[in-house]
This record gives structure tokens, C-alpha cells and sequence, in this order.
């Protein structure tokens, strides 16, 4: 929300004017005069206070039309993350067999405390877990590859098989040589807040923002779709979805490349398809997405499949609107629905 109090718009700007690492992600400044809004440590030139709104929320001045700064780049600043996570997080993808523990966070400055407790709240899971599924997922691919159940355990940082298997065992239910290849999670930031996108080995099969209240009774739909577990990690499918996901927010792409693998009916395959065709900036309501698939009775069963996507804007179910042009639901927040038509309008111009 906005900050209006006089006092506390006073205590963002001196920040600013500090350029206060404390403060970033505690509020979001954005210029009236230019267009841009910024987070506290942003080092460009600074505006009179008289041109500057706070906002507590990275949402808001995104909906208000506001572009991010190219110096300080608010949405990859995101606090979603703090730099001692991040740091944290890279030192495990840097070196996946090697088990990170307290003793060495703290050697390196880290908080292991902050650490468990930012996992905990965005994970449900601590960041020794975190590496756990990292190491197992590692292992698996290799057993997909074709290596022995030593060699991948070994080569994934354990010096036993019986505790390989025991792990793997916990995670999956399965003994290693029976377990199924895990889904793999990775969670990212965007401009509109955390998302999670999540993939098989042949394509992303969720990309949800974190927030969105049925996200995990949709994991467990895809857990026994699939009859595996779904891991923190990442694999090149997660990776381009994310990537992808951000040139989209910046405006620099408008169709997305990422294979899909999205398990529904042949009804809802149809509707998700059809979804997909429509063109970037265009919109459409229920009987016209039933029409278009052939069903013109079954504006109902098209809705239901709409609201079933569990691929967010790269199966644009934002682009269907009332047929009186109302905005109607969306999943992710109607806040962000008008954000992504509105940026996507921004594009055709």
C-alpha cells in the first residue's frame, strides 16, 4: 500500500537520500517525474521528495504503470530473498555433493538462524533439507543416466549407500533403484512476487506465484499424477521458465519457448491449447474460448478447465475477461490480472 503518513514518507526518503541497505525492501519509491521507481540503495541521481511516492508493496507502483530502475533493478532485489539466502543458496548450486554445515555459514558471515527460518517460512522445510533434495535429485539423474546406485551416491557427496538409500527411501518412498525421478522445484523472484515453477524431465508441469491459495493441493495432484516427489531443485525446463518469465515482466518477449508436460482431460488440453493461441494483448471470455474450441454448449466445462491451469500467464487464463469486459477471477490476485493486461496492452503500443 501507499505510505501516507507524513512522518514515515519523511523516514523512506532520508533513506533513500542514505542510500540504507537496511531499508531495502522496506518500501518502494516511485518518481512521479520519470516513471521509474527504485528500492533504498538505488545510486542514481536523487529525486525531490516533493515527486516521490512510497509504496510498501513492489506491486503497487507496477500497477500503477511504473517501470523498474535499470541502476538499482527493484524486481531482482526482491526481499523476497536476502543477500545471506542467496548467498547461501549459491554456495550450494556451486558445489551440490558438498554438505553446507552451520559451522561453515557462520565462517563465511551467515546466520544459519536467518537462514532455517527464511526456508522454513518459504520452503516448509529447512535449508539442510533443501540441500538433502538437491543431492538426491543429482543422484537420481545419474541412475537415469545409467550409473550404478554407488557411483551416483558417492558421486552426490554420501559415503554409504545404506545412508543414499535411506535418504532417498525418506524422500520418495522408494528404494533408489525403484524411486521414480523426482519433480523438481525452484522458486524465483518476478516483479508481481515469488513463483514457483515445477518440472518433469520432459517440461514444466506448474508456474504458480507463490501466494496462490490451492498451490499445494495442486503438488500433491501432480505428485500422484506422476507417483513421485516433488524436490527443491532445478533442471533446464525450470530454469527457462524463469528466464523466460522475466523478459516477459521487462517486456522483452511475448511468447514463451519452455516445453509444457501438463497432465488434464483431453477438454482441458483443448481449452489450455486454445489459450495459448490467443495473441499477446488480446483477451476473451468463457462462450468465445468454447466456441473456439468446438464446444459451444460448454462454456461452463471451459471456465472449470480455465480455472484448473496450474501454468500461469504462459497459458494465459488472465487474457479471459466478462463478456461485459469486467475483469472477473483470477488465481493469482486480481491486482496482477490487471497488471499483466495492462502490460501486455503496453506492448501492442
Amino acid at each position: 500500500m501507499k505510505i501516507s503518513d507524513p512522518a514515515a514518507a519523511a523516514r523512506c526518503y532520508r533513506a533513500l537520500l542514505d542510500r540504507s541497505p537496511e531499508h531495502v525492501g522496506a518500501f518502494y519509491a516511485a518518481v512521479k517525474t520519470t516513471g521509474i521507481f527504485c528500492i533504498s540503495t538505488c545510486r542514481a541521481r536523487k529525486p525531490k521528495q516533493a515527486n516521490v511516492d512510497f509504496f510498501s508493496d513492489m506491486r503497487e507502483p507496477l500497477a500503477l504503470g511504473f517501470r523498474p530502475c535499470k541502476v538499482c533493478r527493484p524486481t531482482e532485489s526482491s526481499p523476497d530473498v536476502p543477500p545471506q539466502v542467496e548467498r547461501a543458496m549459491a554456495l550450494v548450486r556451486a558445489h551440490p555433493a558438498h554438505r553446507v554445515p552451520d559451522k561453515e555459514l557462520r565462517a563465511l558471515g551467515l546466520s544459519p538462524e536467518l537462514i532455517r527460518r527464511w526456508f522454513l517460512k518459504h520452503h516448509g522445510h529447512s535449508f539442510q533439507a533443501y540441500q538433502r533434495m538437491l543431492r538426491v535429485n543429482a543422484a537420481m539423474t545419474d541412475l537415469k543416466e545409467g550409473r550404478s546406485t554407488i557411483d551416483a551416491a558417492l558421486s552426490s557427496g554420501y559415503e554409504s549407500l545404506s545412508g543414499f538409500a535411506y535418504t532417498v527411501k525418506k524422500m520418495t518412498g522408494k528404494a533408489p533403484s525403484k524411486a521414480a525421478q523426482p519433480l523438481v522445484m525452484q522458486r524465483f523472484s518476478s516483479p508481481l512476487g515469488p513463483m514457483f515453477v515445477c518440472a518433469s524431465d520432459k517440461g514444466v508441469c506448474l508456474l504458480e506465484f507463490a501466494d496462490r491459495p490451492i498451490l499445494d493441493k495442486e503438488l500433491r495432484q501432480l505428485e500422484r499424477h506422476y507417483g513421485s516427489s516433488i524436490l527443491a531443485g532445478e533442471n533446464a525446463h525450470t530454469r527457462a521458465a524463469a528466464a523466460q518469465m522475466l523478459e516477459y515482466m521487462e517486456g522483452k518477449r511475448s511468447t514463451f519457448s519452455v516445453p509444457l508436460d501438463i497432465p488434464g482431460t483431453e477438454f482441458q488440453l483443448k481449452v489450455w491449447q486454445a489459450l495459448r493461441e490467443l495473441p499477446h494483448g488480446a483477451t476473451t471470455h468463457y462462450a468465445a474460448l468454447a466456441e473456439r474450441i468446438g464446444a459451444p454448449s460448454a462454456t461452463r466445462a471451459a471456465a472449470a478447465a480455465n480455472g484448473a491451469n496450474r501454468i500461469a500467464i504462459i497459458i494465459p487464463c488472465h487474457r479471459v475477461i466478462g463478456k461485459d469486459g469486467s475483469l472477473t477471477g483470477y488465481g493469482g490476485g486480481l491486482a496482477r490480472k490487471q497488471w499483466l493486461l495492462a502490460h501486455e496492452q503496453a506492448g501492442q503500443n
